[in-house]
């Protein structure tokens, strides 16, 4: 089986994750799983597609992940595992789709504006 090459976004953050058959090593930014999320949800986030179709261990992934927060890149990485289950084998979408793991999460975070404290806060209002 060949390499599987596939991309996954949240927030900032941006996955780039290379799947072939194997044994369940996990390789983030050339560390193991354990050790870049060190917080046990993260790495249930990570393997949370793989689990769903009943295919923990049997593939050998390799990311590269930048930009964001923990948690962004965790779900960028569950994203791209799960286009990749897709590509692998079609009848994976069904339930990988009904858990909302094949959709981008777009909300991104707001902007500052001029005159204000962040996006939406003003500065303290004072009377005297």
């Amino acid at each position: 089986m060949e390499v599987i090459n596939k991309i996954g976004r949240r927030k900032e953050s941006v996955a780039r994750i290379y799947m072939k058959a194997g044994n369940g090593a996990i390789t983030v930014n050339k560390r193991a799983l354990d050790k870049y999320f060190p917080f046990e949800l993260h790495q249930i986030v990570v393997k949370q597609p793989l689990v769903l179709v009943n295919e923990d261990g049997a593939f050998d992934i390799t990311i590269n992940v930048d930009g964001g927060g923990i948690s962004g890149q965790a779900e960028a990485i569950r994203m791209a595992i799960s286009r990749a289950l897709c590509e692998i084998n079609e009848e994976h979408r069904g339930p990988l789709k009904k858990e909302g793991f094949l959709t981008r999460d777009s909300r991104m975070v707001e902007r500052k504006k001029a005159g204000r404290r962040k996006a939406r806060r003003r500065f303290q209002f004072s009377k005297r």
